[in-house]
């Protein structure tokens, strides 16, 4: 018995485990309009048609995209246009642009690897962060119960700017909001918090309260950036993070150099700590959890 039977996966998920190092590793995002049920898989279930949605796997899969449901809050009529969100978060030029459809054939028109790479001028440049609330309740219904109420919150204030999404990974943090093109990724936020992330975007600034990681990094640079992070002020692009090659060091997990653009840089050590088995989903059962934590951060030099 793991002692977290019968607890919500994000309620089991709260006691103990952190968010830095958590956020899902994509550079390309692929977001399709689609107002109708969603299945447990965005692709798996061909909730966008069979033929469609064969080809479409395929293609996201070789260019590396992530693709993704999304919807409005509140789920007005649908009009038969749909929106369709191509972005890139890479860490140098993240961009996001907007094109409508009326034919998801047309989603098959698409360059795929083109959202790995500069802006292609697809579609309408999005200047304000857009903001993706995952709710998906068929994947796990944390999400639903979490999320759908933070959109809503979000959309009244931000109209335009906000999504419902399919999963995003990591239904255990939910609520769980992505932000394009950034790319930056949280959990755990409540409505105050959420306005706080988005209007910290808006400056082009980082709110660090539950920021789970920017999702074009692997979790140890992940967990560097936001330890920086917490300690100086930095806008959304003056850092970078490149992760060293160490040896087999004793309790170290893995090791990133973090870099401001005025010439400041830091050595993070990370570590591994095993915390107690619990349920990564609602449905699921108690498995391993491994948590990184920040061990030591080191300024290599100041200006």
């Amino acid at each position: 018995m793991s002692g977290f039977e019968g607890m919500l996966c994000s309620a089991a998920a709260a006691v103990d485990v952190p968010l830095p190092g958590t956020a899902t590793q994509v550079t390309g995002w692929l977001c399709v309009e689609h107002p109708g049920a969603w299945g447990r898989d965005v692709l798996g279930d061909e909730v966008l048609g069979p033929e469609i949605t064969a080809e479409l796997a395929a293609r996201t899969a070789a260019a590396q995209v992530r693709p993704t449901l999304i919807r409005r809050p509140g789920r007005g009529e649908f009009t038969g246009s749909r929106t369709v969100l191509l972005a890139s978060s890479a860490h140098s030029g993240a961009w996001c642009e907007r094109i409508e459809i009326t034919d998801l054939a047309q989603l098959l028109e698409l360059d795929l690897r083109l959202l790995n790479g500069p802006p292609p001028g697809i579609g309408v440049p999005v200047r304000d962060p857009t903001v993706l609330v995952c709710a998906h309740g068929k994947r796990d219904r944390c999400c639903a119960l979490l999320g759908r109420p933070i959109a809503a919150e979000l959309a009244e204030k931000y109209p335009g700017q906000v999504w419902e999404c399919s999963h995003t990974g990591g239904h255990r943090f939910a609520p769980a909001l992505v932000l394009l093109p950034s790319g930056l990724t949280y959990g755990r936020l409540d409505a105050e918090g959420a306005v706080e992330v988005v209007e910290a975007a808006r400056r082009g600034v980082v709110a660090t309260t539950g920021l789970r990681g920017r999702s074009c990094y692997p979790p140890i640079q992940q967990i560097a950036e936001i330890a920086v992070r917490e300690t100086v002020l930095a806008q959304t692009d003056d850092l970078t993070v490149a992760q060293e090659q160490v040896g087999a060091e004793a309790g170290v997990a893995g090791v990133a150099i973090v870099t401001h653009r005025d010439g400041r840089r830091w050595r993070v050590t990370a570590r591994a700590q095993d915390l107690a088995p619990r349920q990564a989903s609602c449905a699921a059962a108690a498995k391993a959890v491994t948590a990184l934590l920040v061990d030591d951060i080191q300024l290599l030099t100041g200006r």
